[in-house]
């Protein structure tokens, strides 16, 4: 286990992904729910040729490509998945929700198949589509194993015209099988100040307590009976006698003065498990700009909320999977609590920047493998050919740079930048050009000026081919640039792809910074202590 899969989800999940092999999936598709609601279900006539899927970017449109889809999920589902997508049709037509729909289907079916039978899976949505998704999860998984649909409040109120505000996501919980030993694993949060002022009182010691009733709540003949002058309960006592004198013993029955009142068992606070988590979560709080984790990856989730969602539905050993695992939190939070792990994603930017964040937080501890990258020169040529953004992130990603546009144009001759310090308080910029194809002189050339305009330190150029002589030149010409402590380093660069998969990189003054680190891991919480997160009071 513990693999990172390059590639598009389903076909991974076909190929790789054997018959009940995980434990518990956590998926959070993408989903343009910041688009015109009335877009999404606008009619389309199918033609339109599909479009790629690009970072950060939504494409579930109606195409040729989902039309195909849903024709293979209705002739080839089970039953149900088929009545559901062909309900789908009717009601919605062919419009972009359809085509969601249609994309969704077969990977929720690829989905179920993995899961074992004491397997759980949350789907993370937004309003938009959870109640269209629901419907299909209970084609899927069928509606008898639905456990819970969880609402999460994921920011602040904040100005929406004419409607109630949009604060909250939501999780569809199912399990692959209800009647199996699924996983669960109960989550509490620590007591609220104002519910323990409210509710505990301090004894002899100091020793914060609450008092609960001791009586039966059904009839118990045989636990009827007095106990130190005090008579029994009309159904009899909860405990017997020997329970009785035991806590008695250990001075955890409290004794009112008053004879026609009854003894109540004393709980104490420091041995309470907290208030169980209910399916309303208010306590996780969205990943601001001044978080430590943020790593500015758009759709990132807290760390809090993968760490619940994993703690209370799989134990340790077990596997996680995450079919559009983005930057990687789920990933993360999995090698953190000593789970194995799964993760796709069709971006190599995002497996870029989980590469890092798994280095920058668990160091040689994270041992896993790659699968889908380019790993020879002619691997790098097909991807080049094949798609050149994802070849284009790639080369960033060898060299640990940022790409600088997830979309196309406006990227003013920059492709990607890589930041470092030489001295204090002072960031320095390193660009990149990417080329893929055949090389000309004035590649270096309008490096050399975007360099000079942004005030770079050095710029470097990245290519499939070797660069030519008349590039070589005009690359010395650039001179150097000079770091405080007198050492020069070559202002333009040039690297080829050949390059970087043999080791060379990048001769600039410091670590490679680019990517802000992931915090280190710190150790594992034990299973049935409270979290750091949870401190946070009652839901």
């Amino acid at each position: 286990m513990n693999v990172l899969y390059y590639g598009d989800n389903l076909d991974i999940l076909r190929r790789y992904i054997k018959d009940e092999t995980v434990d518990l999936v956590y998926l959070d598709p993408p989903f343009k729910s910041n688009q015109d609601y009335n877009v999404l279900f606008a009619e389309q006539n199918g033609s339109r040729s599909a479009a790629q899927i690009k970072a950060f970017e939504d494409t579930w449109h109606w195409d040729v490509e989902s039309a195909r889809t849903y024709q293979e999920v209705v002739e080839t589902g089970t039953e149900q998945v088929s009545k559901v997508m062909q309900a789908f049709r009717t009601f919605l037509g062919e419009n972009d929700m359809l085509a969601y729909l249609s994309m969704m289907a077969p990977r929720l079916v690829e989905l179920r198949r993995v899961l074992k039978s004491s397997g759980s899976i949350y789907l993370h949505c937004d309003p938009t589509a959870s109640h269209y998704l629901k419907l299909l999860m209970d084609g899927v998984f069928g509606p008898t194993n639905f456990r819970s649909e969880v609402t999460w409040k994921r920011t602040n109120v904040h100005s929406d015209s004419k409607e109630w505000s949009s604060v909250a996501d939501i999780l569809l919980y199912y399990v692959r099988d209800n009647k199996a030993a699924f996983r669960w694993n109960p989550i509490h949060l620590k007591h609220s100040e104002e519910h323990i002022a409210s509710k505990y009182q301090a004894d002899e010691s100091g020793r914060l307590y609450t008092l609960s009733d001791m009586t039966s709540p059904h009839p118990r003949p045989n636990m009827m009976y007095e106990w130190k002058g005090y008579p029994s309960p009309a159904m009899g006592w909860r405990y017997s006698k020997e329970t009785m004198a035991k806590l008695d013993h250990e001075g955890r029955i409290w004794y009112p003065g008053d004879r026609s009142k009854r003894p109540r068992l004393k709980r104490f606070l420091d041995e309470m498990p907290g208030t169980l988590v209910t399916n309303v979560w208010t306590d996780i709080f969205p990943i601001n700009s001044q978080a430590q984790e943020r790593l500015g990856y758009p759709t990132q989730k807290p760390e809090a909320f993968l760490e619940r969602i994993i703690r209370a539905s799989s134990n340790e050993g077990e596997v996680v999977l995450d079919p559009f695992c983005g930057c990687g939190t789920a990933v993360a939070v999995a090698q953190k609590l000593n789970r194995e792990w799964i993760g796709i994603d069709i971006t190599h930017l995002a497996i870029t920047l989980i590469r890092h964040r798994l280095k920058d937080a668990f160091g040689d501890k994270a041992q896993y493998q790659v699968v889908g990258e380019p790993v020879s020169l002619p691997d790098a040529e097909a991807l080049a050919k094949q798609d050149p953004y994802q070849f284009q992130w790639w080369a960033l990603g060898l060299v640990g740079a940022r790409p600088v546009e997830q979309k196309k144009g406006a990227d003013r001759g920059i492709d990607g930048r890589l930041y470092f310090h030489d001295e204090p308080k002072i960031t320095k910029q390193i660009l990149f050009s990417v080329k893929a194809g055949a090389l000309h002189a004035n590649y270096v050339r309008d490096l050399r000026g975007v360099v000079e305009r942004e005030k770079a330190a050095i710029g470097v150029l990245i290519s499939l081919d070797q660069s030519t002589k008349a590039m070589r030149s005009e690359a010395a010409s650039a001179g150097f640039y000079k770091a405080p402590w007198g050492k020069d380093y070559a202002r333009l660069q040039l690297l080829t792809i050949a390059d970087l998969l043999s080791g060379k990189t990048v001769d600039f003054p410091r670590e490679n910074v680019t990517f802000k680190k992931a915090p280190k891991a710190s150790e594992p919480v034990p299973e049935n202590k409270t979290l750091p997160f949870q401190e946070t009071g009652e839901p």
